[in-house]
């Protein structure tokens, strides 16, 4: 069982048994994120299938309360519910363009959904993840520190990995976050980012040349801002590093401990900026988002933020939001 899982009882919900969904519930499980796991789909074939084969390996993993099915009341009182569900992002497929479809699908399934967990923190995995978090926030009337996305976990995530692989340091030491949109206008707030202590232009190699250059470093904001394209090229989904991800939330949302992370919700005049869900870091814990920060930014990495609200903010309309 996961160390900062609290002693209240938790149950996670993952809505959706695709690849996303099969894999964070497969990642919650054997971390042992919540102390039930329920997964959910309408092919109930298909999702039967899945809870079977996770149930089989239970007696190797923390969590053995796993279940699940086609009926919507397995996700009664969850504590967190993670929605994957909607149309799969294709080959050469923005998330953005993925909008209206998943729109139809979340306007459905939301009030479904409150109907069996009213007291549930929601979470959108489901690309365009930040449209989405505004239109679940507006259908189910929840504050939205309840009801937000995974936003820039992953982005972030990739983006300190190769940092990490860089300067031979581990990740845990690697201090940088993506910011913005969980799509193409995100941007790295290099301004603030640090190894150990140090500022990331700062750092050197052991012979006191310095490592990270205004090329490497574009270099390696592309790699982390695109690296689902090349994944959804080979592979035709991105799902395990999206579980593990979803899975570790899962864990600071069923915590009292308060966890610093990029996730995406609902802005009011930060920075300007309002109405629209952007990934900001945030304190995260078993409220929700408690508060996000107000985060040093150059005049540059202010202006591509909002840059990601104006686009953001045009879609919306678009969708009728």
């Amino acid at each position: 069982m996961s160390p900062e899982l609290s002693s209240k009882p938790s149950k996670l919900s993952v809505i959706g048994a695709g690849a996303v969904g099969s894999s964070l519930a497969y990642a919650a499980l054997t971390r042992g994120s919540a102390r039930e796991i329920a997964l959910y789909d309408i092919n109930e074939a298909k999702v039967n299938a899945e809870v079977a084969d996770l149930q089989h390996g239970t007696q190797f993993t923390p969590t053995n309360a796993m279940m699940g099915g086609a009926d919507i009341s397995v996700v009664k009182n969850s504590s967190v519910v993670i929605i994957t569900a909607g149309a799969a992002q294709k080959p050469g497929q923005t998330r953005l363009e993925l909008a209206a479809t998943n729109v139809k699908i979340l306007s459905s399934l939301m009030p479904q959904l409150l109907e069996q967990a009213p007291d549930a923190i929601y979470v959108l995995v489901t690309n365009p993840c930040d449209v989405l978090t505004v239109v679940a926030q507006k259908i189910s009337g929840l504050p939205a520190g309840r009801c937000f996305s995974t936003g820039t976990m992953l982005d972030t995530s990739r983006l300190r990995w190769g940092i990490a692989r860089t300067c031979g340091i581990h990740q845990s030491n690697v201090h940088a976050n993506i910011l913005g949109e969980h799509g193409d206008s995100e941007f790295p707030v290099w301004s603030t980012a640090r190894i150990g202590q140090i500022p990331i232009r700062e750092w050197t190699d052991d012979h006191g040349n310095q490592v990270f250059n205004d090329a490497l470093l574009d270099e390696l904001a592309d790699e982390a801002m695109h690296a689902a394209y090349k994944v959804i090229e080979g592979k035709g989904a991105t799902n395990y590093a999206i579980g593990l991800t979803g899975a570790r939330l899962t864990e600071a949302l069923h915590s009292p401990t308060r966890r610093l992370l990029p996730v995406s919700s609902v802005l009011n005049d930060y920075k300007g900026v309002s109405d629209v869900a952007l990934s900001v870091t945030s304190i995260v814990s078993n409220k929700g988002v408690e508060r996000v920060l107000d985060v040093p930014m150059t005049d540059g990495e202010l202006e591509r933020f909002r840059h990601s609200a104006t686009t953001l903010r045009a879609s919306l309309k678009e969708l009728g939001f």
